[in-house]
């Protein structure tokens, strides 16, 4: 039997044992096995690390633990560029895109409003869902912790709260897009860009009054949904203030 010194770091004590929080703790094990998989076996998917000290070193995670060895776990990294001593990830993404599993449509509806491309289908299974992050090199937003663990996720996180308008604000936060929010250019229904369009090519589309007391619109190019700045605007643009800063 070999022992391993673990420190977690920051939010990835989320996922880990109360006993361990905060705190360097032995772990043991037998045979020869990668860091990464020890790493998930004590509850932090691959995903939300972005870097790991091994002895002091830099390791990835095909890197085989020995005993005796201080492994020291940090979290990932959007905001900056560390990528002189990381060797984890590809790159972090300047331009996110997004996929959510089907526990956060909400949050869907709201990435979209804000501007980011997000997508999102209630009968996405997680075979989908992890081939898609990984072939359209999109961040996958989810609650379900083993998802993250599949080895195609490159790019992932766990969203921890359970509320819609407090996940976006924890979205925003993570990944530092505050500066980055474009309201009002994709379709709050399919993610589809939104372009103006003349009143005179869609005036049969269009209910009586909206058609008599307003006169700018805008069109999905994907789904054809029209858009216009009607009673509920000001609820939005409240909405949008509430969680940008």
């Amino acid at each position: 039997m070999s022992t391993a010194h673990f420190r977690f770091y920051a939010e990835l004590n989320d996922f880990i044992q109360p006993s361990h929080r905060q705190i360097r703790f032995d772990h043991l094990f037998n045979g020869r096995p990668s860091v990464k998989d020890m790493i998930e076996s004590l509850g932090v998917p691959h995903t939300e690390v972005e870097l790991i000290l091994v002895n002091g070193e830099a390791v990835d995670f095909t890197h085989i633990v020995q005993d005796d060895d201080q492994v020291s776990v940090y979290p990932m990294f959007e905001t900056f560029d560390a990528t002189p001593v990381l060797r984890l990830r590809p790159a972090p993404m300047r331009e996110p895109r997004f996929v959510l599993d089907q526990h956060l449509g909400k949050l869907a509806t709201f990435l979209r409003l804000l501007g980011f491309d997000t997508l999102y289908r209630n009968d996405y299974g997680d075979a989908d869902l992890a081939r898609i992050s990984g072939d359209e090199h999109r961040i996958l937003l989810t609650r379900d912790r083993g998802l993250l663990k599949r080895s195609v996720v490159t790019h992932g996180y766990f969203v921890r709260q359970s509320e819609p308008r407090q996940q976006v604000i924890e979205v925003l936060n993570r990944f530092d897009l505050h500066r980055q929010v474009t309201p009002f250019r994709r379709c709050s229904r399919c993610n589809g860009l939104l372009r103006q369009v003349d009143k005179e090519q869609i005036t049969g589309r269009l209910p009586p009054h909206t058609q008599e007391y307003y006169d700018e619109f805008h069109i999905c190019e994907q789904c054809g949904q029209i858009y216009w700045k009607g009673s509920h605007y000001q609820h939005l643009l409240d909405f949008i203030a509430s969680v940008v800063h």
